[in-house]
């Protein structure tokens, strides 16, 4: 496992944009698919982006067009831009990081093959 630390949450009005940040601890973040999930009280966690080691992107269909993913393996910083803000997308959000041998097998429902955490930063989108 890693240890991975969020940043760049925050309280906004409807239409804008936040950028969130997770730092990654140790040296093999370049083995492991990385995702954002996010979570509001009393729901299931829900996936809403990952990329994985081969480039692969995925991400939920209501964020498509609005949020952008992206890693940068040299800074061990995982980032997601986020754009057109709505109420709905409220919610504390958590970085994760896979296993190494689902760097490409990775999925965004469930979670699947995704074993470390980080706390998780709050995103309050007031319309």
């Amino acid at each position: 496992q890693v240890q991975l630390v969020e940043s760049g949450g925050g309280s906004v009005e409807a239409g804008e944009s936040l950028s969130l940040s997770c730092v990654v601890s140790g040296n093999d973040m370049r083995f492991r698919c990385m995702g954002w999930f996010r979570q509001t009280s009393g729901n299931e966690r829900e996936g809403v982006a990952l990329i994985a080691t081969n480039g692969r992107i995925n991400y939920v269909d209501s964020v498509k067009g609005r949020f952008t993913i992206s890693r940068d393996n040299t800074k061990k910083t995982l980032y997601l831009q986020m754009n057109n803000l709505t109420s709905e997308d409220s919610a504390m959000y958590y970085c994760a990081a896979s296993s190494p041998p689902w760097g490409v097998r990775c999925q965004i429902d469930g979670g699947r093959g995704f074993d470390s955490w980080g706390q998780g930063t709050q995103v309050t989108v007031s319309s």
